[in-house]
């Protein structure tokens, strides 16, 4: 891939997100989408772990609030399915491998494959390049946008479930495993619309509540038509401001749509909530992203 220019980086601040094709080659791309086939082949869904996974305010609540088996995540590999593909025993009323939503959140720690990845050269020199000078890996995730059922994802910013004070220090990298297009759920962006702060926030409920976390703030009423679609071939790579607001469509197609995501944190002089979902673990401190 060619070296990111002052230039996409100019618009990557003007924007609050920048595509660049062609990042990851096609031999990468397939070995995470190898890697993680055989990761679900092993899959056992886990006895308490009837909950769909949803981006609808309520069903969050009410889904990854009744367990902790989202809130203790963050230094595990979990799996959280789309909605109607169990039944209540927990049995799969379709292929497994097409009733997993999403994988996480520690890939990157725990999986050789999606740790090369995550902390390849090329990654390290785009951080570099965009001036990160203590960046920790704090989260990944696998989102396999399911053919006909991947749900859609709600316009929202990173920063309401990953705080941090000051904002403006967290960094998406979003991975196209293979093309994203209009017909299957492609990410919308409202351009420029990092620059306003966050009016929401997802925050761990206090201890006793009926659920593990709550929301505080609201998500404002977005205008559809400020949206734009960013298709992106295979091997894409769309980094994604903390603040910027996004969104995905339904996949209605009958091709899915597998990305592999991260978030990076600049740790310097910047302090993570407490109060965050995610919390870094005595057994997964954030992994600096240069090694």
């Amino acid at each position: 891939m060619a070296s990111v220019t002052q230039q996409q980086i100019q618009k990557f601040h003007k924007d609050g997100f920048l595509v660049l094709e062609q990042f990851f080659s096609a031999e990468e791309c397939d070995s995470m989408r190898s890697q993680i086939q055989r990761i679900v082949a092993e899959m056992e869904v886990p006895p308490h772990c009837r909950t769909a996974f949803s981006t609808r305010e309520e069903e969050q609540l009410q889904q990854q609030g009744s367990s902790d088996y989202f809130l203790t995540s963050g230094d595990k590999i979990r799996f959280f399915f789309e909605k109607g593909v169990l039944d209540e025993k927990g049995n799969f009323l379709i292929p497994k491998e097409k009733s997993v939503s999403k994988i996480g959140h520690a890939l990157h720690a725990y999986d050789p494959v999606f740790k090369q990845i995550t902390h390849s050269p090329k990654v390290q020199e785009l951080g570099r390049k965009l001036g990160l000078e203590r960046p920790v890996v704090v989260q990944s995730m696998y989102i396999f946008k399911q053919p006909g059922i991947g749900g859609e994802v709600t316009p929202h910013q990173d920063a309401s479930f990953l705080h941090t004070e000051p904002l403006g220090r967290i960094l998406g990298f979003w991975i196209a495993l293979e093309d994203a297009t209009q017909e299957n759920g492609c990410l919308w962006f409202i351009p420029g619309s990092h620059t306003n702060g966050i009016t929401r926030r997802m925050v761990r409920a206090a201890s006793g509540a009926s659920t593990c976390v709550e929301f505080v703030g609201s998500e404002p009423a977005y205008d559809d038509k400020q949206f734009i679609p960013l298709p992106i071939r295979k091997g894409g790579l769309i980094l994604i401001h903390g603040e910027v607001v996004h969104k995905s469509e339904l996949n209605s197609s009958e091709s899915s749509r597998h990305a592999f995501t991260f978030h990076v944190m600049e740790a310097k002089g910047t302090t993570w909530s407490k109060e965050n979902w995610l919390q870094p673990t005595p057994e997964l401190p954030f992994p600096s992203l240069y090694t």
